[in-house]
């Protein structure tokens, strides 16, 4: 990964936050915990995913800075959703732990030697990870997810439509 491709993810990333509070706008508060799209997350459900994941995410991040081949630990996210109810929960916290993660994160790629960003450990669900492999990741995460949340809203307003 070139220096130039870095700053492009590293840019993304940081504007990850606002992506997901943008697609929030306007999302009728009394629908936060809708199923407008059959089988899929409700907005409360995607922002503490978030939130959790983020949280997860800055810690594999320091892993694989700090350890020597560590191993990064995959999740079940949907036991996630179901065991720390996330569609029952106030969803301030995880906006807030989302914009803290990224924030300090933010700091931390910012200060990151070229020998750090060569670093690796190992995914226990994916194989090799590295530092290049965590930020690609990243930073699309949650601009997929501010997606998932518009879509949500266009699914709302077609069903009150119809």
């Amino acid at each position: 990964m070139t220096p130039e491709e870095r700053s492009s993810l590293i840019a993304k990333y940081v504007a990850g936050y606002d992506e997901v509070m943008k697609a929030l706008d306007g999302f009728p508060n009394e629908s936060l915990s809708a199923h407008p799209i059959p089988g899929k997350w409700s907005a409360r459900e995607i922002v503490h995913h978030l939130g959790d994941s983020e949280t997860t995410a800055a810690l594999r991040l320091r892993k694989l800075l700090v350890e020597d081949n560590p191993v990064i630990e995959g999740y079940d996210q949907d036991q996630f959703a179901i065991k720390l109810r996330y569609n029952e929960r106030d969803m301030t916290p995880a906006l807030e732990a989302m914009r803290a993660a990224r924030a300090t994160t933010r700091q931390v790629l910012s200060v990151m030697t070229e020998e750090e960003w060569k670093r690796e450990g190992v995914h226990s669900e994916s194989g090799p990870y590295s530092v290049e492999k965590w930020l690609t990741i990243y930073a699309d995460h949650a601009h997929n997810h501010a997606s998932q949340i518009e879509r949500l809203k266009q699914a709302l307003r077609q069903s009150i439509a119809d």
